[in-house]
């Protein structure tokens, strides 16, 4: 009974320097972590890196820091790490298995993140909805549709289909056709329409407006209209030239065919 309070007192005090010294690795390692969070912030700020890039990196590389942080005090008292990691893999693999969906939409997210298909603003068609990004987060993306309503869509969803950014270019062309009747002249119907666009200011010189017949349908000459304009501008000009060519074509006393059928009655 002698021998053993001296030991026990020789392994208390052994083990307690041990735990303070795991302590101190905790509050100084996660003081360590916080400061490398920071500065990664703040050098990503400084280079004008997306918000949502510069949230995603640092929150990840603070996570993986601090696991390393608390790895090194288990070990300081003396608990086998690897041991440990297996545990840790082990109970990682039984979720992953259970969360593949998770999983899949979180390797998506981070994709997204890395190759930036699209910000937030950006009007987008992706995961079978339309409208502009309003939030990306590790699993989902916020979509808000024209007429108001927020959707959420997976990951995965997005990054296993087709993505469409009607915003991501500064300019855009908006492609026109009108319909004429035959009796209409050629030369006169351009005039008129170049004489539209001409006027318009928000529609671009350069690239050049193209105005042309392009078809000669069952009931109607068909021009055919581009014209280029800034990407914020698309549907202003989309719909001036429908109601200005409307109101010109009127002027000039230009008819625009609508379909029609005429039916032969045989007396017998």
């Amino acid at each position: 009974m002698n021998e053993l309070i001296p030991k026990l007192i020789e392994w208390g005090s052994a083990f307690g320097i041990k735990l303070i010294a795991a302590v101190v690795i905790l509050i100084i390692g996660r003081i360590v972590v916080k400061s490398i969070k920071k500065l990664i912030v703040k050098l990503m700020n400084k280079r004008n890196v997306d918000p949502i890039v510069t949230s995603f990196a640092s929150s990840l590389t603070y996570s993986a820091l601090y696991i390393f942080v608390i790895l090194a005090a288990l070990a300081q008292v003396g608990i086998q790490t690897t041991s440990f990691m297996a545990i840790i893999g082990a109970a990682g693999l039984a979720i992953g298995l259970a969360l593949q969906g998770s999983l899949s939409n979180f390797a998506s997210g981070f994709l997204i993140i890395l190759f930036r298909p699209f910000k937030l603003g950006d009007y987008v068609e992706a995961g079978g909805v339309s409208g502009s990004i309003t939030k990306i987060s590790v699993f989902t993306t916020e979509i808000n549709t024209i007429d108001n309503k927020k959707i959420i869509v997976p990951n995965s969803q997005i990054m296993n289909g087709t993505i469409t950014n009607y915003t991501a270019e500064k300019t855009r062309r908006v492609d026109m056709v009108f319909g004429v009747s035959y009796e209409s002249d050629i030369k006169q119907v351009k005039e008129i329409l170049t004489g539209i666009i001409e006027k318009h200011k928000l529609i671009l010189k350069d690239p050049e407006p193209f105005v042309r017949l392009s078809e000669m349908a069952d009931s109607s000459l068909n021009f055919k209209v581009r014209v280029w304009t800034k990407t914020e501008d698309y549907w202003t000009v989309y719909f001036d030239l429908t109601e200005s060519t409307k109101e010109e074509f009127d002027k000039n006393e230009i008819s625009i065919p609508f379909p029609q059928m005429d039916v032969h009655m045989i007396k017998e």
